[in-house]
């Protein structure tokens, strides 16, 4: 796939307020600080579609972005993040939550996950929420350019190990960097089987 055109669509604060529109929708959602807005930002090629902060959480909308005038990239908020109340945090991740439950257009989920740590708590307790969900998805392991390829290798067949041991068809995995541009055609090439698999 070639990214042709993608721009800002709109924020919502919740699925009512989200878009109306006929298009197949992929979201990115992973824990705080864990590289999303660079991601989305390597996948389109635009060094600022997304914004980059190194304050965890930054994001709290869901962000829609057209892509190519035919598909939506869906930027969730991250789950833990920092600096901010319990009641703001519970209505964010309720927001998030209504979103990948209910919302139709949704063909698939992409969980990052940071290559350099070990399996954390909060991505486990979400994956096994989105496992009961019945939605589809894919994990994307972020920051490899900061290990050795040998040690990204080794982390993820243990975060797989450990966390999808004994499942009959584990999830689709990718590893990427947005400095090395990692992963970047992989990805785009998957999301490109998925929507000609509904045409």
């Amino acid at each position: 796939m070639k990214i042709k055109s993608s721009e800002f669509d709109r924020s919502a604060p919740n699925l009512k307020a989200c878009p109306n529109s006929p298009f197949p929708e992929f979201a990115f959602i992973g824990r705080s600080n864990v590289g999303k807005s660079s991601i989305i930002n390597l996948l389109t090629e635009r060094r600022e579609l997304a914004k980059v902060s190194v304050t965890p959480g930054k994001t709290k909308l869901i962000n829609f972005f057209r892509i190519n005038g035919s598909w939506n990239l869906v930027d969730l908020p991250g789950y833990g993040y920092a600096h901010v109340g319990k009641n703001e945090r519970a209505d964010f991740n309720e927001a998030a939550a209504d979103y990948v439950e209910r919302r139709e257009k949704l063909r698939l989920v992409f969980v990052l996950i940071d290559s350099r740590l070990e399996p954390q708590k909060i991505d486990r307790e979400f994956l096994a929420w989105l496992e009961g969900s019945g939605k589809p998805f894919a994990l994307i392991f972020t920051k490899a350019d900061k290990l050795s390829a040998t040690q990204v290798q080794t982390n993820v067949a243990f975060f797989m190990k450990t966390v999808f041991a004994g499942r009959a068809e584990p999830p689709r995995i990718f590893t990427s960097s947005s400095k090395t541009k990692q992963g970047r055609l992989e990805i785009l090439k998957f999301i490109d089987s998925m929507l000609a698999e509904r045409k």
